[in-house]
């Protein structure tokens, strides 16, 4: 049983999976839920399958592998909240779990981290960048055919080791992970958003709790309006398109004052081919599920009739797959 505070307030139990990114984006919630609730917050260290396993991610289970293991703590009660990066976890709803909460979001762009300062354009011929997604490899080979892309894994550290130590020339992070722990210093080149669309809920982080959880009252409040229709915008344009985790989709919505405006594309793995679609939608018309539901369907009919299906594996999912 979980001890009280002096003031008496039983702790609430954040589940967490246990690498540096995880831990100080579940720090900031932590401080957030405490400034909105007076309750003390504890960190809770979960161990996932994605923290163990080795290979790519694709043939892994995706990126759903680094939540599982959290989902289950919250289920059996280890814990009374998870958090997760929105871009890792699975569009397809899990019986007695809720979103609870989206807090503010972070920067949301991919960026490079190069050797000697080089950006996209100045790196040199043939030059080997790593990067484990199939989004990112068929953008980098759309815009430098002629680079050399490989899978990499491991936390944001022992990738830029490796770039330290010659493995490879480049590899492509996320702006957010970065910005988290403080190493925005080894960004060389930033992709902006809207010519190079992310994973959807990238830079997002979403506060998992039971439903029906009182929990989930006590902590909507650090809840992020911007955040929260754009990102959960972007997650709805996946679950209508039933993308595998192999599937080379970039998904970025960007809030403006009258309007929230999306950008999709899909493309081949080889990066020859894209189909893009530009769609804005009145932030009122977001507001809810079935508004956020209503519009993703606007943007997945007009990727489909531009073809989007012929670059990738979209559509219905073997029964188990957790998308």
């Amino acid at each position: 049983m979980t001890a009280t505070d002096a003031s008496g307030a039983e702790p609430l139990r954040l589940g967490t999976r246990a690498s540096l990114l995880a831990t100080t984006q579940s720090g900031h919630v932590a401080e957030a839920v405490r400034a909105v609730t007076g309750r003390p917050v504890e960190l809770v260290p979960i161990t996932t399958a994605g923290d163990v396993l080795t290979g790519p991610l694709a043939q892994l289970g995706g990126t759903g592998v680094f939540v599982a293991a959290l989902r289950e703590a919250l289920l059996r009660d280890e814990c009374d909240l998870v958090v997760h990066s929105m871009k890792d976890l699975p569009t397809a709803d899990v019986a007695g779990l809720a979103i609870g909460a989206v807090p503010p979001r972070a920067p949301v762009a991919d960026v490079l981290c190069a050797r000697d300062g080089l950006t996209l354009e100045t790196l040199p011929h043939g030059a080997v960048v790593g990067s484990g997604s199939p989004r990112r490899v068929a953008q980098l080979l759309r815009r430098r055919p002629d680079l050399h892309v490989r899978g990499i894994r491991g936390n944001v550290d022992t990738r830029l080791r490796k770039v330290d130590e010659g493995e490879y020339d480049a590899i492509v992070l996320a702006e957010a992970g970065l910005t988290r722990i403080g190493r925005t210093d080894r960004i060389t080149d930033r992709f902006d958003a809207d010519s190079w669309p992310t994973s959807a809920g990238q830079g997002a982080l979403a506060v998992e709790v039971r439903a029906g959880s009182p929990v989930a009252a006590e902590i909507a409040a650090i809840t992020d309006a911007d955040a929260e229709i754009t990102a959960l915008w972007e997650r709805a344009v996946l679950r209508l398109l039933e993308a595998g985790c192999a599937a080379p989709v970039g998904i970025s919505a960007r809030r403006a004052p009258d309007a929230v405006t999306l950008i999709a594309e899909v493309y081949a793995l080889d990066g020859a081919r894209t189909v893009r679609v530009a769609h804005s939608a009145d932030p009122a018309e977001l507001a809810t599920p079935a508004g956020r539901a209503a519009q993703a369907g606007v943007v997945v009919t007009a990727l489909m009739d531009a073809g989007a299906a012929e670059l990738a594996e979209l559509g219905p999912r073997p029964a188990g797959d957790p998308r």
